[in-house]
C-alpha cells in the first residue's frame, strides 16, 4: 500500500491553515525527506497545550520520514515576539531563559525521536547573541522594507498602543533563524501557528533572496473552541504539559470536559487515532458523546504523561464520576472567598464541610493517612488551604477510599 503524503494527512486532520507554494511543497514532501523547523520561545518554565498541537505536527512529519528541528528561542526571547500581543512581553533574564529552555528540552524528548540524528534541537542564542549589529543590518536589514513590515498583522495590532524598536526587530531575527538553519542543516520548511504567518514568509523570502534557493512556509490552525476562544486556558490559568504545574488528573479532566462541538476537532488534531474512528466518535449522538470525550482525555493524557498516568487519571475519574455520576452528584459546600484570602486550616475545612464531627477526628483522619485534597495525600495537620488550591471544578476532598466532598467558592 502506497504511503500517504504527510501534507494530505495534515490537511485531512485539519491542521493546515496557510501555505507558501502549496503544490511545490506537497510534491517535495512526497518525494524526499525534508528538514523543517518550528521555533519555541522559552517564555515560561513549561510548554502548554498550544505548543502540544505544534508538537503533534512535528510527530506526524517525523513519522512520515522528515527531519524536525525544535528550535529553542534563547536569543529571540531576549527581544519578545509581538505577534498576537496588545502589550509588550515581560523581559526575562538570560538565566531565566536558559532555565526554561532546559525544561523544554525534557518535554520535547517525549514526543520526538532524537536518536541517530532523526531530529535536532538547537538554540538561536548560539548565533543571535554573537551577531555584529552593523554586519547584520548590512547583510539582512537591507532585504526588509519597513513599509511592508508595517502591514504585517503582528505589527498592525501594536501600532496604536505603541511598538518598541526592540520588538520591531523580531521579524528580522526570526527570518535570520530560518536562513541560519538552512545554512547549517539544509532546513527548507518553517512551520508555526497561524499568528506567525508574517514572520514565516519573511524567512522564506530572505532565503530566496540571499541564497537564491527554494524555501517554504506553512501555518496551522490555532487551538480554539467552536466559538473562537483559545483552548488551553482555565480559571486557574494555562493548561501546562509539566505535571507539577498541571497534574495529569487535571489535564485529563480538562479534555474530558470539552464542549461537545469541539470533540471531533480535538481528536483529529491531538491524537493519532485513524480519521474513520475520529469521525465515528465525533458523530456519536446525545449523551453518547461522553464516550468520545473519555477516549479524547485518555489518548491526549497518554501522549503527554504516559500510559500509566493516563490510566490513573482515568481510574480516578471513573471512581468519582462513574456510574453515570457527575460533579452535581457530589456533596458540595460553598465558602466565601474572604475565608480563603489568608488560607484556612485543612482541619477547620473538614469540620466546616461536615466530613468530620470534630477537630480531634480531623487530626486522627490525617495522621492515619485517610485524607486527600485534589488527589494528593495530606501529610500535615497544619496544611493551609488557599485560593491557589482550587481547580476549575472546585476543591475535591476525599475521606478514606470512597467519601468525596467538593468545596466551591461562592459566586
Amino acid at each position: 500500500m502506497e504511503k500517504r503524503n504527510v501534507f494530505d494527512v495534515l490537511k485531512e486532520r485539519g491542521f493546515v491553515q496557510q501555505v507558501t507554494h502549496e503544490e511545490e511543497l506537497r510534491e517535495l514532501l512526497g518525494k524526499e525527506s525534508v528538514t523543517f523547523y518550528i521555533g519555541f520561545d522559552p517564555t515560561a518554565d513549561s510548554l502548554h497545550v498550544g505548543h502540544f498541537l505544534q508538537m503533534m505536527v512535528m510527530a506526524h512529519m517525523q513519522r512520515a520520514g522528515h527531519r524536525p528541528i525544535a528550535l529553542l528561542g534563547g536569543g529571540t526571547t531576549m527581544v519578545g515576539d509581538p505577534s498576537g500581543r496588545t502589550d509588550m512581553r515581560k523581559m526575562l533574564t538570560l538565566e531565566e531563559i536558559q532555565s526554561n529552555a532546559e525544561k523544554f528540552k525534557v518535554q520535547f524528548e517525549k514526543f520526538l525521536d532524537f536518536s541517530d540524528g532523526k531530529a535536532i534541537m538547537d538554540n538561536n542564542a548560539n548565533w543571535l547573541l554573537e551577531l555584529n549589529y552593523v554586519n547584520f543590518l548590512r547583510e539582512i536589514g537591507v532585504h526588509f522594507s519597513v513599509n511592508r513590515m508595517l502591514t504585517a498583522e503582528c505589527y498592525k495590532n501594536r501600532m496604536e498602543k505603541g511598538l518598541t524598536f526592540i520588538e520591531f526587530n523580531y521579524m528580522l531575527m526570526q527570518a535570520y533563524d530560518f536562513l541560519e538553519l538552512y545554512r547549517r542543516y539544509g532546513c527548507r520548511l518553517q512551520l508555526g501557528g497561524d499568528d506567525q504567518w508574517s514572520n514565516i514568509i519573511a524567512g522564506v523570502d530572505l532565503i530566496r533572496r540571499v541564497e537564491n534557493a527554494s524555501a517554504y512556509g506553512m501555518t496551522f490552525t490555532l487551538l480554539t473552541t467552536s466559538d473562537g476562544k483559545k483552548m488551553g486556558k482555565t480559571q486557574a490559568g494555562a493548561v501546562w504539559l509539566e505535571p507539577n504545574k498541571t497534574s495529569p488528573y487535571d489535564f485529563y479532566q480538562y479534555w474530558r470536559n470539552v464542549d461537545d462541538a469541539d470533540v471531533e476537532k480535538c481528536l483529529a488534531l491531538l491524537t493519532f487515532l485513524p480519521m474513520e474512528e475520529v469521525r465515528r466518535l465525533g458523530s456519536l449522538p446525545g449523551s453518547e458523546i461522553n464516550e468520545a470525550k473519555k477516549v479524547l482525555a485518555y489518548e491526549v493524557t497518554k501522549l503527554v504523561h504516559g500510559e500509566e498516568e493516563a490510566k490513573k487519571a482515568q481510574d480516578a475519574a471513573e471512581a468519582l464520576f462513574g456510574k453515570g455520576g457527575s460533579l452535581d452528584m457530589v456533596p458540595t459546600t460553598e465558602v466565601d472567598k474572604d475565608q480563603l484570602k489568608d488560607g484556612i486550616n485543612v482541619i477547620d475545612l473538614l469540620v466546616l464541610t461536615g466530613l468530620v464531627p470534630s477537630k480531634g477526628e480531623g487530626r486522627r483522619l490525617i495522621t492515619q493517612g485517610g485524607l486527600t485534597v485534589n488527589d494528593e495525600k495530606v501529610e500535615s495537620i497544619d496544611l493551609q488551604i488557599t485560593l491557589n488550591d482550587f481547580r476549575e471544578e472546585g476543591l475535591m476532598l476525599k475521606k478514606g477510599k470512597k467519601t468525596y466532598h467538593r468545596v466551591i467558592i461562592k459566586a
